[in-house]
């Protein structure tokens, strides 16, 4: 039996560790309450093949095209294959899925079913209309607390922040991760050991000033990751998902509402994603957020309508209540208008690098949901395999935690080496010949604003948001620079949440810079179509990790 940390409480983490707590001693790490997550916040639904109109293929050529050349087939036909299983697991979990016969049933083929964007066929399993995530979410949590009393009980600790990743160094100088450094509950610092680390902290959605994510996205399993000089991949392809409502906090409009039939308009009325994609709104996501910011663009960056009123008043009520209250909320009826909408940070495809059991770069440490990059999600995921994804892999990861230790195999990868997140010369002698970040006499350093969260926010919506470009990636590389240059050491949970923000721009930026093509989510205005030569994922770690041996190998207070 393993001692196995889980780190992160959404649908991966929950998965993880209820499934590892049948053979292994838990410790599941929650950032802030148990259920507070991305997952809690998922309206769409999930992706499965269930019914025999559809098909495996389908589902698999379907998330290929959306990936634009990125997406590793083989994991994707595996993560497809094994979807309609995952889903019936979940229903014997205690998940209510809607269904589209009445009256209680198991049978799998009887759920409700929704379109979303490109996807040839209906195969969206959801929960509560628009509450998937939510009901997934609670599902999940009561499975969890229900083992407290079993033979292996989980140990909860709500309200807790991983600081670092521990790892320690053997006799031949291999380093293999065996805990995490903990701000605990009640503010004090604590290192927990353990024999196998699990991430599932989710993505850095609050990189942005416009994000579908909740506030605790900072990026903290990543920049821990990072900074211990982990593997990364495709860092540079963070998805916006086109409708969110225009309003403080940008609530979700789910992409099952274009499913449905609701439809885009500029503010004239005129319905543009016509002439934008033979799909129209139900394009890939990056293509109808590109159309959507060109079309703000020509109207003086006022946002664009999305049209629902043919659906009915009783069909929105019934299938989106959770978005007729928030449209409500908002102070819109949109059962009888159209609603102001506006792109948003919703989704990365990169992370860190795993083999298709979870297990990354490093002996003991594995990874699992939006902090993993598995290979599925390629330039640009398909819409509902998020959850799919997570749930997929966070199974089988709990069935590797028991195997020898051993990293995973990425044979054959190009894995170019990123020294410094923020070191202007990193990318100068790499393998790939990138630019370095020479600094913009008129936008460098010296002219950088103050450091905020805010500040931060906002440069990377302007300049590594929907699109990009040479100059404004360098001149958001030496703003970055700068902040790192002259921060102060993190003391607080803030402070440190911070530094991850900044850690994960920097790669981000250097990421972006190298990849000079326009592919899925990652739109450079400088090189504005794909390149067969850059068709490839990119891979990236550090030559000097900032964490580094760490002894003795006992647990303890840390002062």
């Amino acid at each position: 039996m393993n001692r196995v940390i889980v780190v992160g409480s959404g649908l991966a983490g929950l998965i993880t560790a209820y499934r590892a707590s049948e053979h292994h001693e838990v410790i599941l790490v929650s950032k802030a309450a148990l259920a507070e997550s991305n997952t809690r916040y998922a309206q769409g639904g999930i992706a499965a093949v269930l019914t025999a109109e559809d098909s495996v293929a389908a589902h698999v050529d379907d998330t290929m095209l959306a990936g634009a050349g990125l997406c590793d087939r083989a994991v994707v036909e595996l993560m497809c294959a094994e979807g309609p299983d995952r889903i019936r697991d979940l229903i014997a979990l205690g998940v209510e899925f809607d269904r589209a016969v009445s009256g209680p049933t198991d049978r799998p083929h009887d759920l409700a079913l929704a379109q979303e964007a490109a996807h040839s066929a209906r195969r969206i399993v959801h929960a509560g209309g628009d509450a998937t995530g939510f009901f997934v979410e609670q599902a999940l949590v009561r499975a969890v607390r229900s083992r407290a009393g079993g033979a292996h009980p989980i140990e909860i600790l709500e309200h807790t922040f991983m600081r670092d990743l521990v790892l320690h160094a053997d006799e031949t100088g291999t380093s293999r991760v065996v805990g995490i450094d903990v701000f605990a509950a009640d503010g004090t610092a604590r290192r927990i050991l353990a024999d196998r680390v699990v991430l599932a902290s989710g993505g850095a959605g609050q990189l942005y000033c416009h994000t579908t994510n909740p506030a605790i996205a900072t990026g903290d399993g990543a920049a821990a990751a990072w900074r211990a000089g982990a593997v990364l991949t495709d860092v540079e392809f963070y998805q916006f998902h086109p409708t969110a409502l225009a309003v403080a906090n940008s609530p979700l409009i789910s992409e099952a509402v274009r499913g449905e039939g609701a439809i885009l308009l500029d503010e004239d009325g005129h319905r543009f994603m016509l002439a934008k994609h033979p799909d129209a709104e139900l394009a890939p996501r990056d293509v109808v957020a590109r159309a959507m910011a060109t079309v703000m663009a020509q109207q003086a960056g006022r946002p664009v309508l999305l049209d629902a009123t043919a659906l009915g008043t009783d069909f929105l009520h019934h299938r989106f209540p959770g978005i007729t209250k928030a449209c409500t909320a908002a102070g819109f009826d949109w059962t009888s208008q159209p609603i102001p909408v506006a792109p948003a940070a919703h989704y990365w495809m990169g992370g860190i690098r795993t083999d298709d059991r979870g297990r990354t770069s490093f002996p003991g440490l594995f990874a699992v949901g939006e902090v993993a990059s598995t290979g599925v999600q390629g330039a640009n995921r398909l819409a509902s395999n998020s959850l799919l994804e997570a749930l997929v892999f966070a199974w089988r990861a709990v069935d590797a935690l028991d195997e020898p230790l051993v990293a995973a195999d990425f044979a054959g990868t190009s894995s170019a080496q990123l020294v410094s997140a923020l070191d202007a010369s990193a990318l100068a002698g790499s393998a790939l010949d990138g630019p370095t970040l020479e600094d913009p006499a008129h936008d460098g350093p010296a002219n950088a604003p103050s450091f905020s969260r805010a500040a931060l926010q906002q440069l990377m919506w302007d300049s590594v948001g929907l699109e990009r470009n040479r100059h404004g990636l360098i001149a958001a590389g030496a703003h970055l620079q700068r902040w790192s240059e002259t921060a102060s050491e993190p003391i607080t949970v803030t402070d440190h949440e911070d530094r991850n923000l900044l850690d994960v721009a920097g790669f981000m930026v250097r990421a972006a810079l190298v990849r000079e093509e326009s592919r899925g989510a990652h739109c450079r205005t400088d090189f504005p179509v794909p390149s067969e030569r850059q068709a490839r994922s990119r891979s990236w770690r550090r030559d000097q990790p900032i964490i580094s041996n760490h002894s003795p190998l006992t647990e303890k207070a840390m002062a």
